[in-house]
Parts: structure tokens; sequence; C-alpha cells
């Protein structure tokens, strides 16, 4: 474990790296014995300064929640960062690519909560009867390490490489068979990505508990109006100036996001 003084300064490293654009060398050379624990209070360093600038928590996403992700990674469970206001995307106002380091996008269905979760005891059917409704998503990831050559402590730190997000209308999800919705990733009528919804943990919802059940354990509640991303149903892709990706999700609608 790294010392609260080591951890503080890895949290002004990444804290840099993404103000400056520029990213920094993966944490395990530069900070030898960075664990998961480490990892988490550096996420928190920096959420709670940008808390502390005036930032409100808008909600939380969920990274890892794949096997193919997790086997990648070395890793049993998913991860999750931080959503917050300042990170909230529209459609028809292009994101300028120049703002961050690497950019991708990743497809997913959203949830956004009409009331507030239980914490440790969260089940799937607590997630259900909470969720106003499911919305269409894409998550914007960067990652402030360098080339993307990360380890489940470099994503932990930083903010499970969350940059930010554009939501959709959506439905009820009582409407809807969570893990049977198909979704594609297009740009210029080309598809770039296609997936389903049970390739996040075999059902979104799942995710979504886990990480109720998750952040309860540091005293963290996930709160009515609060944005959960539970996971890619797809492959990240990179993204460039000048194109317009839309995720498009059967019974659920779809969203676009713009780069200039």
């Amino acid at each position: 474990m790294l010392t609260d003084h080591r951890r503080q300064d890895a949290a002004a490293m990444l804290r840099t790296a993404e103000h400056s654009r520029t990213p920094v060398a993966p944490l395990g050379g530069v900070f030898p014995g960075i664990g998961t624990e480490d990892a988490y209070e550096i996420q928190l360093i920096n959420i709670r300064r940008r808390i502390a600038g005036g930032a409100r928590v808008n909600g939380h996403k969920v990274g890892l929640s794949s096997p193919v992700m997790q086997r990648m990674m070395g890793v049993d469970e998913p991860d999750y960062g931080h959503l917050l206001d300042d990170m909230e995307l529209t459609e028809g106002h292009p994101v300028p690519v120049a703002r961050y380091c690497a950019p991708r996008v990743e497809v997913e269905v959203g949830f956004v909560l009409g009331d507030d979760l239980p914490g440790e005891d969260c089940t799937v059917a607590d997630v259900l009867a909470a969720t106003e409704r499911v919305v269409p998503a894409l998550e914007l990831i960067d990652s402030r390490i360098a080339d993307w050559r990360i380890t489940i402590a470099d994503t932990i730190a930083d903010n499970a490489s969350s940059a930010g997000y554009v939501i959709g209308e959506g439905r009820d999800p009582r409407e809807l068979d969570l893990r049977a919705i198909e979704a594609r990733l297009t740009c210029r009528e080309d598809t770039l990505a296609e997936g389903r919804s049970d390739a996040v943990l075999g059902d979104p919802t799942a995710s979504v508990a886990w990480l109720a059940r998750t952040v309860a354990r540091f005293g963290v509640p996930l709160r009515k109006g609060h944005v959960v991303l539970p996971g890619s149903c797809t492959r990240a892709v990179d993204v460039e100036a000048g194109r317009t990706y839309t995720a498009e999700f059967t019974g659920l609608g779809a969203v676009s996001l713009s780069f200039c």
C-alpha cells in the first residue's frame, strides 16, 4: 500500500495529465506496490477536489463488467467511477476532441433512478423498482495513461477512465427485456461495433445492484435522480473530429454524440 503522501502525488499526476492533455506513464512504474485500495483513494482525492470546486455528483459508472475485460485485467469483479455534472454532454453540441488525451466511446444501457437504492443488500428487484427509466447512452472514456497501457490500478485511479456521457429519453424498464437489447454503434452509416445488453454481467440490472452494494461499503448512496452506466454492450471505439457516433438500441431508441 502507498502512504497518504504518495497517494496525493499520484492524484496530482493524473490531475495534471488531464488538465494538460499530456498522458503519463502507468502508475505501477512510478508508484511501486500500488493496489486497488490505493487506486480508489486516489480517485476519491480528485473527485473530492472537483466537488470542492463546485462540481456535483450526477451518478456513477461501472467498468470491467464483461468477463473478457475482467480476464484481461486479471480481476474477478467490475470497478466503478463517478459521473459529475461537468461531464454531462448533450446531443447537438459537438465535443472538442482536443479536450481529451485519447477519447473513445462505449455503448451502454443507462439507468436513471426514480428513487434511492438500498445499499449492501441491494438486489436486481430493488433496482427495477427504483429505476425511473432506462436510457440509450454513450460514455466518453479517456485515459490519462499513455497509449491506454492500463492496469486495474490505473483505470480505477483515473476515475475508471471516464470523461463524459450523453443519454437519451428512454423507457420504463418494465417494458423491456433488459437482458436482450441489441445495440449497434454507427458512424456515417458504417457499423463500428455491435453487441447485446447481456454482455454486461448477463444483465445490466445486476451491474447496478453490484454497484449499489459495493459503494455502500464506503458510505456512498445511489440517490434518486442519479444516472448509472452499468458497462458497455460493445467494444470501445476511438473517436475522430468531424464525426458523429450514434448508438442504436432495439426497443430503446438511439443517442448520438458529435466531435469537432
